[in-house]
């Protein structure tokens, strides 16, 4: 069961804050999934919809490693109405019949990874978006790749809400809670992201990204120039709801499995979903359909240092 929580708590999170608490119950051979209400971020999330997506990956890795062991995970999201932090079971029965897809993701659990270094111009097949598309779907959630003029307006999207956190005192607080310049190597850190995993300043290219660092040097930091043509996928859920945002969640993280798989980099531009008033735009304006949760980018890059994760002690209780 230890050895399934590790592989859980590889999942992305917002700023790397991974806001989850795994229980489980030996008797019923059932764990809980929990929200860490202490690890919330006030002002960049404070409808929690971003932890729940952190929360969503980390259960779709659950499911993938108790499938991978041979085990069904049973799933039933929000599964008490009185206890909002309770935000999954997963019960583990019979054999996995059935699920050689989920299988088929396990060794990617550990190589994924975000990477904040520029990718290569190189366009990805579509056969390769046509699969991530259909992960998305087979999760609940929709995944489209917005192209010239859409994808324009969501790079001027995620480039004014890169401009207004540079100013704005809360997103500065929340950067400074969850960065750490002054942890150089691996190993200094147990959360958050560290100065080794920011990735080059950008100095040229389109690519939408966030610099960790804010206002603050780190020392011998490079600068580069990103990818001039940014390979961006929107995943959108058709209602906005806590059980939506789990959803999310495990379609987001399902995609990215799928994504290292096919040889592919990422990592994310959640700026403009940090604002509810750019956050809407970037629906796609044709189809005008569903929520989005989550932008995408997707590419072939190299190879970069992961962030950091809590010892499993940390996060696991383990009951009769």
């Amino acid at each position: 069961m230890t050895a399934l929580v590790h592989d859980a708590a590889a999942a992305p999170s917002m700023h790397n804050a991974q806001p989850w608490r795994f229980r489980y119950f030996q008797g019923s051979r059932t764990f809980h999934v929990r929200a860490d209400l202490d690890r919330v971020m006030p002002h960049s999330d404070p409808d929690t919809r971003g932890l729940h997506l952190g929360c969503g990956a980390a259960l779709l890795n659950l499911r993938v490693a108790v499938v991978d062991g041979g085990w069904y995970p049973a799933v039933r999201l929000l599964p008490d109405p009185a206890d909002p932090a309770l935000l999954a079971t997963v019960q583990l029965t019979g054999a996995a019949i059935g699920e050689s897809d989920l299988a088929a993701l396990y060794s990617a659990i550990h190589q994924r990874h975000s990477s904040r270094f520029p990718f290569e111009e190189t366009e990805i097949p579509q056969a390769v978006r046509t699969a991530l598309g259909d992960a998305a779907r087979r999760e609940g959630a929709m995944l489209t790749f917005p192209t010239d003029w859409h994808l324009q307006e969501v790079l001027e999207l995620v480039q004014e809400a890169e401009a207004r956190n540079i100013t704005d005192r809360g997103s500065d607080q929340d950067l400074e809670q969850w960065t750490h310049i002054d942890a150089p190597s691996v190993g200094t850190a147990s959360d958050g992201v560290p100065a080794y995993a920011f990735g080059p300043r950008k100095r040229g290219g389109k690519a939408p990204m966030r610099d960790f660092a804010g206002t603050r040097p780190v020392a011998g930091r490079a600068a580069a120039d990103f990818e001039g043509s940014p390979q961006l996928a929107l995943l959108s859920t058709s209602n906005d709801r806590p059980e939506d945002w789990l959803r999310a969640g495990q379609a987001m993280e399902r995609v990215l499995l799928l994504a290292t798989v096919e040889g592919l980099s990422s990592s994310f531009a959640t700026q403009a979903l940090e604002w509810t008033d750019l956050r809407w735009p970037l629906r796609d304006p044709v189809s005008g359909r569903g929520f989005t949760q989550m932008v995408l980018r997707l590419g072939y890059g190299p190879e970069s240092p992961s962030t950091p994760r809590r010892p499993v002690p940390e996060v696991l209780d383990i009951q009769p």
